[in-house]
């Protein structure tokens, strides 16, 4: 073969490598940007490659029990605070939105102040599904009043609610606080709320972030440690739960706003 003719062959392979270098790249990137407009960037706040990545939750209230007269009052104070943190915040009442697509879209969904059975048997799947996929449950006062027949969910929240005494004061003692929902609050916070006695204590499977003095107040009846907050890994995903929040007044107190929002935040994966 002759030196022109080697020259030929060499130009040709040196092409058309080129060629399969530059498709392989162009598909890999094109897999690569499919692959991250499919992960809904859960816990990436802001953009990424013009898609938006803003952190996203649902507030759900919906009641089948007893329905607390706080709950616009809860709705108000999220709206207020995810507008302020630049995180959107859907507020609904339909189960029907617990599907696999919608709920794919949210880091987290917060039961707010939920009661009874909320959810049917497809909704309570769908639900199940989207935690183990890596989402994320911040529960609000009586979401341990919530779906006593769904042992899953009990699991989720870490306890059910058995009883309570009336309103009154008393003192949290916060016993961790490298938590987002803990960090500011002092060491012992006195303040006014409906204090919850739980079916069995969840010391034992969750984290247990705050505890209730039942020295100082009277109705409370599970011992020295009563744990008022938690949270933990569960099935896949992250649980947060505050049993505060019964009153109105808690969603005009800044430190129990903090306490609310740092919860919603860790459940989303996202920083507080």
């Amino acid at each position: 073969m002759s030196k022109k003719s080697w020259v030929l062959v060499f130009v040709s392979v040196l092409a058309l490598s080129v060629i399969v270098v530059s498709f392989l790249g162009y598909r890999f990137r094109s897999e690569r940007l499919t692959a991250e407009a499919q992960s809904g960037c859960k816990g990436q706040p802001g953009t990424v490659r013009g898609k938006d990545c803003s952190v996203r939750i649902l507030v759900f209230s919906k009641t089948g029990a007893f329905r607390h007269a706080s709950i616009p009052d809860g709705i108000a104070a999220l709206r207020k605070l995810a507008a302020e943190k630049a995180v959107t915040a859907d507020f609904s009442e339909d189960a029907a939105l617990f599907t696999d697509a919608n709920l794919a879209r949210y880091n987290a969904v917060v039961f707010l102040l939920t009661s009874g059975e909320i959810l049917n048997d497809e909704q309570q799947a769908a639900f199940e599904r989207y935690i183990r996929a890596g989402g994320g449950y911040a529960g609000v006062h009586s979401a341990t009043d919530t779906e006593y027949k769904w042992a899953w969910y009990g699991k989720l929240v870490g306890a059910y609610f058995r009883n309570h005494p009336h309103t009154q004061s008393a003192t949290v003692d916060v016993i961790d606080h490298h938590h987002p929902s803990t960090s500011t609050l002092p060491e012992h916070w006195t303040r006014t709320d409906e204090w919850y006695n739980f079916a069995t204590n969840p010391r034992d499977s969750v984290h247990v972030l705050m505890t209730v003095d039942e020295k100082t107040y009277q109705g409370g009846n599970m011992g020295a440690f009563h744990p008022i907050a938690w949270y933990h890994q569960y099935d896949g995903g992250r649980a947060w739960y505050t049993a505060l929040g019964h009153t109105s007044e808690s969603y005009k107190d800044p430190l129990f706003l903090q306490h609310l929002w740092g919860g919603v935040m860790y459940a989303a994966g996202a920083a507080a």
